[in-house]
């Protein structure tokens, strides 16, 4: 188990560093989120003309989508040092001090699953955030005292998948609020002819076209399948990805025409079949699967519902007419058992 660990920990660590390398690193480099970029581009020049740290900015969406890398890309086009943590790494108030107490002016304090800080952590943050300050408490009992160490003027930019679990209080200290969309299929195309490129492999472009198509509307994914296509093109096409190797690799990875995988696929034949198109709670469809309902419910329902084959209701998740088509699921049974069975929605 030990040997299993050090080898998953590596290929994280592997991915990590394959993702960064295709990252853009300027905003007319980044692909898509036309009128993010727009007003980012704005709030940055605005901010570099008066000489000041820009606005502190939360930036949502769906997990993939370049929440990281436009972080990065703030903090290179302000020229300003740039640092990184994640809301479960800040389990006290400390590590959140040790880390301003080192702030320096301009900086660019990017926070990812913002929505997870704990409690206490977030309201030290409220009065970093606004009033540029963090209180020390010094000593213990009758004698203690509270120190307020002032901080220089910095840039914090937060990312978050779930933007309705983050507090009124801590919202509203954010002046720049950006949502991040899935991408079309033109745009991952780009993305996918760019890395590409990167990665030094010879690709048509109706093949990065259909990488793109399978690729759930989001760049992390598209760069994923795109190296596993580059590595079934090294073995069985000389290095060069056409459309008939595309296919292959793609097919071969269990990816159909919609970029559903395996879990996608288990996801939808539970609603549909096990329980006849639902409504079903989630943690039944998770406990089905033996999947997370975190997962289930960040991840991979969202892409189920753009796509029209999943619908949220009171009582629960009921699969639609449109995913009882696509998966060629007979609808027997399914009034009957709706009238007759309740599931709790959860």
């Amino acid at each position: 188990m030990r040997e299993q660990g050090i080898i998953s920990a590596a290929a994280l660590d592997d991915e990590r560093q394959f993702e960064a390398a295709l990252r853009p690193r300027r905003l007319a480099e980044f692909t898509g989120q036309t009128r993010l970029k727009e007003n980012l581009s704005i709030a940055i020049e605005a901010a570099r003309r008066r000489g000041e740290a820009l606005d502190h900015v939360l930036l949502y969406g769906p997990p993939g989508l370049g929440k990281t890398t436009l972080a990065t890309i703030i903090a290179g086009e302000m020229g300003v040092p740039f640092e990184q943590t994640a809301g479960p790494i800040l389990q006290k108030k400390l590590d959140l001090t040790g880390i301003l107490s080192k702030i320096r002016a301009a900086q660019v304090f990017f926070i990812d699953e913002v929505h997870r800080l704990l409690p206490d952590v977030e309201e030290m943050l409220y009065s970093a955030l606004e009033d540029f300050h963090v209180d020390i408490l010094i000593g213990a009992g009758p004698g203690a005292r509270t120190h307020s160490l002032p901080i220089p003027r910095f840039t914090a930019i937060a990312a978050t998948t779930r933007q309705g679990l983050l507090s009124a209080p801590l919202r509203g200290r954010f002046g720049l609020v950006l949502r991040l969309n899935p991408y079309e299929v033109p745009e991952l195309t780009t993305i996918v002819l760019r890395s590409a490129g990167l990665l030094e492999v010879t690709i048509d472009g109706d093949a990065a076209e259909e990488i793109a198509r399978r690729s759930r509307g989001t760049p992390r994914v598209a760069n994923r399948l795109l190296r596993r296509v580059r590595d079934y093109a090294q073995v069985r096409a000389e290095g060069h990805v056409r459309l008939e190797e595309a296919r292959a690799a793609l097919d071969m990875l269990e990816v159909d025409r919609f970029g559903l995988d395996e879990i996608d696929q288990k996801i939808m034949v539970t609603v549909l079949e096990k329980y006849s198109g639902g409504p079903v709670g989630l943690n039944t469809i998770a406990a089905s699967i033996d999947e997370e309902p975190a997962t289930i419910e960040e991840v991979y329902e969202p892409y189920l519902m753009q796509l029209g084959f999943i619908d949220r209701t009171p009582r629960g998740r009921v699969g639609t007419d449109r995913a009882f088509d696509y998966f060629q699921i007979p609808r027997r049974l399914r009034g009957g058992l709706q009238n007759t069975l309740f599931f709790r929605a959860e």
